[in-house]
């Protein structure tokens, strides 16, 4: 009897890791072909190539680039040589015009497989952004920038399995940190670099350079690209764009990071809170660095995140912090505790902004991406952002977002918490109004640092 009981509880551990292992998601190198494929299709998804180059057939859109980057389980590039073809067909184009670059780190059950919604997502974003840059050129008489996207891929997904799926929060959460620390902040800080390098050649021959670099992150991909650059952001906030010992306009990292539900805990970003909050007013020509977006209706991150975190925190040891708010003029009081198993857009204290659903959506009413529309919302919020104040909203395309009254003006970290009516859940991030409200944060930010550029450039739109 009791050697059967043995063997059944064998054979049932056996099972188990049967049907475990066969439902683990194939942890492999996507995207190997490093030609450029090129395509008239925006669905095209070009299978395996690392190289995209979509030629828009319409005269209203100059097209885009998009180079996929992959990434293993512990944060190595699959292949160097897949970044730096990337790379090199990104500083070829850049030798030609300035650039638009746009990064998007995917999050949790997404990779850089072919038929992964996300990556359709991305294209339909680079697509649209293209469509803008075009018009913009068209009416202001500026080049247009050739619009370059980067996916960055790995394995967001361990399991196929629909039960077995969801438990593996925790352990794509570790590896996102992993992905984060690793290669990521070398593939950012070469494009960085390509962006600087054009910026250095204009000055040089006394022109001005437009390209510009944006990174979006999104669940644990939001966790991929903060590990990857909290320390630099901080470093950015701190060493500004003035001369040095004077207080000027904060940088951070690229042209703006934007984070949308990410998870990872607040504790991570109590220092740049912390150093953006202690700072009661911010210059006319700021512009926004980080945007973090959170939905009030995200239950993953809401409450499966500090359930997790509750039992991982045990033994640590935390306290109140004190920390002054000049604009409310008063001391505020951070528990710890409370960050330490609460994500970054739940908490509270940190939160800088919330963005209101101003219409609702119905399939009836499906949203339609309208070029001159787009481009009118971006001058209007150009200028509402360089107005802004504790307490004052800014509108845009089916969206209003208003600042709270404890945070300074155009205070360039914002940390907003999303009507559920504009993102449903953690992974309905697709709203067609957050959409466009990303894509006027992304036109926003990454307009000259010039004050003065700036107005001239929405002086030239607005002429009839």
């Amino acid at each position: 009897m009791h050697n059967n009981r043995k063997r059944t509880g064998r054979t049932a551990l056996l099972m188990v890791s049967f049907l475990w292992l066969s439902a683990c998601i194939s942890h492999q190198q996507y995207r190997h072909d490093y030609h450029p494929c090129v395509s008239a299709s925006p669905e095209a998804d070009c299978q395996t190539s690392a190289i995209q180059v979509y030629q828009s057939p319409a005269a209203e859109s100059q097209g885009y680039l998009l180079g996929f980057v992959e990434f293993d389980d512990q944060g190595h590039l699959w292949d160097r040589q897949q970044m730096r073809r990337v790379l090199d067909q990104f500083a070829e184009a850049g030798a030609r015009r300035d650039l638009l670059m746009v990064v998007f780190a995917h999050g949790w059950k997404h990779s850089a497989r072919a038929g992964d919604d996300n990556i359709d997502k991305f294209r339909a974003t680079l697509r649209h952004l293209s469509a803008m840059e075009t018009a913009l050129s068209k009416q202001s008489g500026k080049p247009a920038r050739q619009v370059a996207g980067v996916y960055l891929g790995w394995r967001g997904g361990s399991v196929s399995v629909p039960l077995l799926k969801e438990l593996t929060f925790w352990d794509r959460k570790n590896t996102a940190h992993k992905v984060g620390y690793g290669g990521v902040t070398e593939v950012l800080s070469r494009l960085e670099l390509l962006r600087i390098t054009k910026h250095a050649v204009a000055r040089r021959d006394q022109q001005e350079s437009d390209t510009r670099l944006v990174v979006i992150g999104h669940s644990f991909g939001g966790a991929v690209v903060y590990s990857a650059l909290s320390e630099i952001l901080e470093h950015g906030f701190v060493h500004t764009q003035g001369p040095a010992g004077q207080v000027s306009n904060t940088v951070g990292f690229a042209d703006l990071v934007v984070l949308i539900n990410p998870a990872f805990e607040a504790i991570r970003y109590s220092s740049l809170s912390d150093m953006s909050t202690e700072r009661g007013t911010y210059f006319v020509g700021q512009l926004p660095t980080l945007a973090v977006l959170t939905s009030e209706a995200d239950r993953a991150t809401r409450f499966a995140f500090p359930a997790g975190r509750w039992f991982s925190t045990l033994f640590e040891k935390e306290r109140q912090v004190k920390r002054p708010n000049p604009v409310r003029r008063q001391p505020e009081s951070i528990d710890e505790g409370k960050a330490n198993i609460t994500t970054i857009g739940h908490f509270e204290p940190y939160q800088t902004h919330y963005l209101r659903a101003s219409e609702v959506l119905t399939d009836e009413q499906p949203a339609r991406f309208d070029v001159a529309t787009e481009v009118a919302l971006f001058v209007a919020a150009s200028d509402a952002w360089e107005q802004d104040r504790p307490g004052s909203r800014i509108v845009f395309n089916g969206s209003t977002l208003e600042r709270s009254l404890s945070s300074a003006g155009r205070n360039p970290y914002l940390n907003i918490y999303v009507d559920g009516e504009l993102i449903s859940n953690h992974n309905d991030i697709y709203d067609p109004r957050i959409e466009s409200f990303v894509r006027q944060l992304i036109l926003i930010a990454s307009q000259s640092r010039e004050l003065a550029d700036r107005q001239q450039l929405r002086n030239e739109v607005r002429k009839p």
